[in-house]
């Protein structure tokens, strides 16, 4: 039984609120730091920045920012620690016991996202439930809830060895699968064990056997994992298409990394007259956005979640964190952040591109350290996305996973970009291929062309056919627990630690 028609209409008027957006975005801003600060009051931080004066303020907004300073996530790894060891109101209110994972600070160490049970309620949950109402709301025929749900989630293995009872410490989406609604387990695959089991080797065969023969109608996840788990369902069903396995599948709601380079490869795999791809913007910090129509890639920034934005300019002398109603279209901006996790006006390390301000509506730029600028080029991630995807367009490739760092000049030869790429569908030309990327970079970031023109300063990127598998070794060798979760393969390094290990790996 098609349970869709029934459910579709509260998620289509959930999604409509966010029609009023246009005219009330600051008003639901100031209302979201408001309530942050009310219940934040009386923790350890709450008091040492005196909130309760803060909001009697007439202008609280001008004065939590002035007052508060920004962050980055060293300066808050000591509460966090506190709190992971059972301290309570610290950050926020009560005793946290969930803590994510997340990718490394520059300092090389893991940092641990506190996961509240307000941030959970309030913002992650919400946040897919959105996605799922911008969804049905978008697509009037879906029949979204006449199969499974097929969810790709991490485990709870992390890098402290801590053994505390009641807490649990891994990737973001082990908790959301662990405390999710019992309801929500009737219309989802797998099953809790086989989600969280930690070992990739032995996880990947069980997701095939629980996926396989299931009626799935949508999948979520990160579309790099995703891909390794589609090709061996399809190798066991001894068919060319996931379509062949899945007939009712219609949508891919995914996130995580840029789905540019991966998505020829999933339009192949699918069947085009029904096939859907939604973007999300869910790290550990938080549910910041999702994408509210098809025909657009820019995701609508989701304001009234139990999250206060602020965005820093990333061009130009002047740091100052601007509110909402302050941005610029085309601007690029790194994301501050308040929330009910207890991050305080913290550095999330996320740069955005605003594409509209009536509703905010964002692309990811990329990192703030994921960037290349050893020759004054300037390259940024979204830059290299880009090109990337039209690479792939253009000469007919698809890729797994890559890397690219800077060659620095040595023997007479000048500097250059080499990229390590793992291809899904290698072209017929790799050279061709080089070529388009180097073009398509150029056009992009004029920065990257000065250096280029005449091959005076930089010459063009060189390409490394990575062996199958190497990413995930990667993975593997900086801790097996990596494989199959949210982390990240990071996509453009200032320098040589991460390419070079991946060279002699190789």
């Amino acid at each position: 039984m098609d349970l869709t028609p029934l459910i579709r209409p509260g998620f289509v008027k959930q999604a409509e609120r966010t029609d009023s957006w246009t005219r009330n975005s600051d008003s639901l801003q100031r209302d979201v730091l408001r309530s942050l600060l009310e219940r934040g009051r009386e923790t350890v931080y709450g008091r040492r920045y005196d909130f309760a004066s803060i909001l009697r303020e007439r202008d609280f907004v001008s004065a939590y920012r002035y007052r508060v300073p920004s962050v980055e996530y060293e300066e808050m790894r000591p509460l966090v620690m506190r709190m992971i060891k059972g301290e309570r109101d610290l950050l926020w209110p009560g005793r946290c016991r969930d803590f994510a994972q997340s990718s490394g600070t520059s300092g090389g160490k893991s940092k641990y996202i506190p996961i509240t049970d307000d941030s959970l309620a309030g913002n992650h949950y919400r946040g897919s439930s959105d996605t799922v109402a911008h969804y049905l709301r978008q697509v009037p025929d879906s029949k979204l809830f006449n199969g499974k749900a097929f969810i790709l989630g991490g485990s709870f293995a992390n890098s402290l060895g801590l053994n505390i009872p009641g807490v649990h410490i891994g990737d973001l989406s082990a908790t959301l699968i662990r405390r999710i609604n019992p309801v929500a387990n009737y219309v989802r695959i797998p099953d809790k064990k086989t989600a969280l089991l930690p070992d990739w080797e032995t996880k990947l065969p069980a997701l095939v056997k629980a996926a396989k023969d299931s009626n799935v109608t949508n999948i979520s996840g990160v579309p790099s994992w995703f891909l390794t788990v589609i090709r061996k369902i399809i190798e066991a069903k001894g068919v060319e298409k996931l379509s062949d396995v899945w007939p009712n599948l219609e949508v891919f709601f995914h996130g995580g990394i840029s789905f540019e380079p991966y998505r020829d490869e999933y339009k192949r795999l699918t069947d085009p007259k029904k096939m859907h791809f939604l973007e999300t913007y869910n790290a550990s910090e938080g549910f910041f956005a999702v994408q509210n129509d098809l025909s657009d890639q820019s995701m609508l920034l989701i304001i009234d979640r139990d999250v206060f934005y602020e965005f820093i300019p990333v061009e130009g002398d002047d740091r100052t964190p601007l509110a909402l109603w302050e941005l610029t279209p085309g601007e690029v901006y790194e994301m501050v952040i308040s929330s009910s996790n207890g991050l305080w006006r913290y550095h999330l390390g996320d740069t955005v591109r605003v594409t509209q301000t009536s509703p905010v509506k964002i692309r990811i730029a990329g990192r703030t350290k994921s960037f290349i600028n050893a020759f004054g080029e300037e390259l940024m991630e979204d830059n290299a996305e880009r090109a990337m995807a039209i690479a792939c367009d253009r000469c007919a490739a698809s890729i797994l996973n890559y890397t690219a760092a800077p060659l620095y000049a040595a023997r007479g030869k000048k500097g250059r970009h080499q990229w390590v790429i793992e291809w899904g569908n290698r072209p017929a030309d790799v050279e061709e291929f080089a070529k388009v990327l180097d073009e398509e970079l150029r056009r992009l970031n004029s920065d990257y062309d000065a250096k280029r023109s005449k091959s005076i300063f930089l010459e063009s990127p060189q390409i490394i056919s990575a062996r199958h598998g190497l990413f995930d070794d990667w993975l593997k060798s900086a801790g097996s627990h990596k494989l199959g979760g949210q982390r990240k393969v990071p996509r453009l390094s200032n320098d040589r630690h991460i390419i070079d290990r991946l060279l002699q790996m190789q």
